[in-house]
């Protein structure tokens, strides 16, 4: 049996122009996700806190995020009590060329 190694990003080794994009947005939501259960919300409660309506939620939790802007995900975090911080550095990796990345205290 053949393994091929893939990348940190999965939407990048599926060929999605927006890889970077979906990857950040993945790691918001899922953030977003873990917060939610780690105060045993629903997610008529969470949604209220956030401001979006619930069925928004439910698709943003299970993936289903392309609708919605990384700017909203990251209120959501605050409206949910989280501080969010955004760094602006050099880039490390490739000159000429940046990268984000989610981070997590």
């Amino acid at each position: 049996m053949e393994f091929e190694q893939g990348s940190t990003n999965v939407y990048a080794d599926l060929g999605f122009p927006d890889a970077e994009e979906m990857l950040v947005k993945a790691q918001l939501a899922s953030k977003i996700g873990e917060i939610v259960k780690r105060r045993r919300l629903t997610q008529v409660e969470a949604a209220e806190i956030v401001g979006m309506p619930q069925p928004k939620l439910s698709g943003l939790l299970r993936g289903q995020f392309r609708g919605i802007s990384e700017a909203k995900m990251l209120n959501c975090l605050t409206r949910l009590g989280r501080d969010v911080k955004i760094v602006v550095g050099p880039a490390r990796r490739r000159p000429g060329a940046g990268h984000i990345e989610v981070l997590s205290a």
